[in-house]
């Protein structure tokens, strides 16, 4: 588990307003609270916190925040608010964690091999990317690792096929499906309307623009 650390100034004022400030100052707005402590404002350099937040374990790296360069508190990033479409932090929740004590976290799945499904002609299909666990702090691994070669067409591995982890308890429901392998789509290939209504017993319905007139003769009605 990382364990990185991160500084933090208070004196912000909350509001959208000050938001915006902070962000033109190359800060990200943001709030640590927990057990005990009282809710506070204050703001973390940009690139400081992307560097945090993109080690090993991710968003469920220990971060040691140091506010005003002299308290230190242990934290993890929580309610990470991205911008929509720009690669940049809008606002971020530290809470406060006890090393000694559970916590909930979502970690990523990775599929490892090359499922024999796959080799049949089937379609790999990933359910869920993720799943939710609990444990220590310090014993979050960086992601849980699923082995899926052996896996035919048509069948599937579910939460409670995810391997034991020393210290991790798996708190979704054992039988959600995370991944299965699937049998392509069909190709669906459309016949004329002719020959759909000769299967139908219907004559074929000819079109107003083949239909032709002739002129009446000169010197008639």
């Amino acid at each position: 588990m990382s364990q990185v650390t991160l500084r933090a100034r208070t004196g912000r004022t909350p509001g959208s307003r000050s938001s915006r400030r902070v962000r033109r100052q190359g800060l990200v707005p943001a709030i640590v609270y927990g057990d005990g402590l009282e809710p506070m404002a204050v703001a973390v350099d940009a690139h400081d916190l992307h560097v945090a937040l993109h080690t090993e374990s991710g968003s469920n790296a220990i971060i040691s925040l140091e506010i005003d360069g002299g308290q230190s508190l242990t934290t993890m990033a929580r309610m990470i608010e991205r911008h929509p479409y720009r690669n940049e932090y809008r606002h971020v929740d530290f809470v406060k964690v006890d090393l000694n004590q559970t916590v909930h976290a979502e970690v990523a799945i990775h599929f490892e091999g090359s499922p024999i499904g796959v080799k049949e002609g089937g379609v790999f299909s990933p359910a869920r990317t993720h799943v939710s666990i609990e444990a220590l702090p310090t014993a979050i691994p960086p992601f849980i690792e699923l082995e899926v070669s052996d896996v035919e067409l048509g069948a599937s591995r579910r939460v409670a096929d995810l391997p034991e982890v020393e210290g991790v308890t798996y708190l979704d429901d054992p039988e959600t499906v995370v991944m299965s392998i699937t049998a392509p789509a069909a190709e669906v290939v459309e016949e004329p309307a002719e020959e759909e209504a000769a299967e139908a017993g219907e004559e074929p319905v000819e079109s107003e623009a083949e239909e032709t007139t002739e002129p009446a003769a000169d010197g008639e009605g």
